[in-house]
């Protein structure tokens, strides 16, 4: 699958404008070279000056479109509200909206007050905040966008190790969906929302290990997903697929239906028969 026939979406183009949160490294800088090697202009926005500096400049030399790196933090509307001002005066209209920032600060229950407040406000409110921001112009312009939400599986399956993180990747998830479910009740909405859902994927300065996709795999998924228009892009990875995903993400739904202790899966008395069914 190459990105040209990947990228069938027509906010997807040359000529259009892209913004994407998080992209200094990553699924964002991926996101970012795939935008701007198409020839889309491409707002990189992410929280450290010198990782977004560094960043920017790659895409910048493999761009056919235009590149602009802000320094931003998404917690801060105020800052969203910059974000979307500067690339409205520049290029008059933004058709592609990736809200990816994200922190994994937060831990458990005994995490602090502090971290809690950070994972919210950057994981969820930082979201959100894109939406409010980008979303009224993105309807005003009568055109086809896309907002895409990058969520988890962990705000799905919920596996134990940062609460925090789940919580706000689970809320990202509700959100999205009624964000979707408005949008396409909206007389003559051109604008869609789509849930991005990676796998195991190696981000960061993270170590690559076998099993994990690299970044430019969710993103040639992402934008097959958004050609189909799907609104769940659930991605899989070299060590899960696509049938494991859906038994555990069942298992899950089912802890509910069949009054099942919460994450049955992690059970003593239940992690056997998950075990036998997946």
């Amino acid at each position: 699958m190459t990105k040209t026939e990947a990228s069938s979406h027509p906010a997807v183009a040359a000529g259009k404008t892209a913004v994407v949160t998080g992209a200094a490294s990553g699924i964002g800088l991926a996101a970012c070279r795939t935008f701007a090697g198409l020839g889309m202009n491409v707002v990189m926005a992410d929280l450290t000056a010198e990782d977004l500096a560094d960043a920017s400049e790659t895409v910048a030399a493999e761009a056919a479109g235009t590149v602009h790196p802000v320094v931003a933090d998404v917690a801060d509307y105020k800052q969203i509200e910059a974000i979307r001002d500067w690339a409205l005066t520049r290029f008059g209209a933004v058709d592609l909206l990736m809200n990816n920032a994200v922190t994994r600060v937060g831990g458990g229950i005994d995490g602090t007050a502090e971290d809690w407040h950070r994972a919210m406000a950057v994981n969820f409110w930082g979201v959100e905040g894109g939406v409010r921001a980008f979303l009224p112009t993105m309807l005003e312009q009568n055109a086809p966008a896309a907002i895409v939400n990058v969520g988890s599986k962990q705000g799905i399956t919920n596996p134990p190790g940062n609460l925090a993180y789940n919580v706000t990747k689970s809320a990202v998830k509700t959100y999205t969906e009624g964000l979707q479910h408005d949008l396409r009740n909206r007389s003559g909405c051109k604008v869609s929302a789509h849930l991005l859902i990676p796998g195991w994927t190696t981000t960061g300065k993270r170590e690559h290990k076998p099993g994990a996709w690299m970044p430019q795999q969710v993103i040639d998924f992402m934008l097959a997903g958004l050609a189909s228009g799907d609104f769940y892009i659930l991605c899989p990875d070299d060590e899960t697929t696509a049938e494991m995903d859906n038994a555990r993400i069942l298992w899950a739904a089912r802890d509910i239906t069949e009054n099942r202790p919460p994450l049955s899966r992690w059970d003593p008395n239940w992690k056997a028969k998950f075990e036998g069914e997946r």
